[in-house]
């Protein structure tokens, strides 16, 4: 019993390979560091490059840890816990930064709009069902990473840029579920590819900022309606199917 043990124990290579995935992961706290230096150098484009940074690490981590079997090899460290720390910083703190730095919202008013983005997704992130087991995100996934670059580059309103960012606060609260990318069997490949391929446009666009073709952004907007028309007719069928 002890020399079987002692086989089915990590190898140091187990150990260095989900320890490197998790350092990897928490990598996108640095990030969100440099970014937010970058927004008070007046960088934007710096800070929009290292939101970007940051997503490519979250689109990969978790590929990455399935591989390095994390939890089986590092059980003492919680991975899902990690990123969604990471996230936070990266996904909803770093954009409310730049947004409210830069002037995007109504004068006086700025920390209150923020204060919402940052209170609602703290609870997007917190809530028990915010990734479901057929893996889908429920409600809005506080992707403000991308609305503020699109905000930012189409040069909206300060008055408009508080009533989107206020509206999808409201809908981290309802329980609509959205394509998990990576991880969504449906169209999986097909949202891969565009999403590669979107991130692409991306990084071109932030490249060139900070004044971008107004044709590129267009063009680049045709990934998030993709995935939001194709998560509410996903979510459309998954409330009509019969419950067994």
């Amino acid at each position: 019993m002890e020399t079987h043990s002692r086989s089915s124990q990590p190898s140091r290579v187990d150990l260095v390979a989900a320890a490197s995935v998790h350092i990897f992961t928490a990598a996108g706290a640095v990030l969100a560091l440099i970014g937010v230096r970058a927004v008070f150098l007046q960088r934007e484009r710096d800070a929009f490059l290292a939101m970007l940074a940051a997503s490519i690490i979250d689109a990969v981590d978790g590929v990455l840890a399935r591989r390095a079997r994390v939890r089986e090899v590092l059980p003492s460290v919680d991975g899902a816990l990690l990123d969604n720390i990471v996230d936070y910083l990266t996904f909803v703190f770093l954009p409310m930064v730049l947004i409210v730095e830069t002037g995007g919202l109504p004068a006086g008013f700025e920390l209150a709009v923020a204060a919402v983005v940052l209170v609602s997704s703290a609870f997007g992130f917190a809530a028990s069902d915010a990734k479901t087991v057929d893996h889908f995100f429920t409600g809005f996934p506080s992707y403000w990473n991308v609305v503020v670059l699109y905000l930012y580059v189409f040069h909206t309103s300060a008055a408009l840029n508080a009533t989107i960012l206020i509206v999808l606060s409201a809908l981290v609260f309802v329980r609509v579920k959205y394509v998990y990318p990576t991880r969504t069997p449906r169209l999986r490949q097909l949202t891969l590819t565009l999403a590669w391929a979107w991130a692409l446009a991306l990084a071109l666009l932030i490249w060139l900022l900070p004044a971008p073709p107004r044709w590129l952004a267009i063009v680049s907007l045709g990934f998030p309606v993709y995935y939001t028309v194709l998560s509410f007719v996903l979510n459309a069928r998954a409330r009509q199917a019969p419950v067994l």
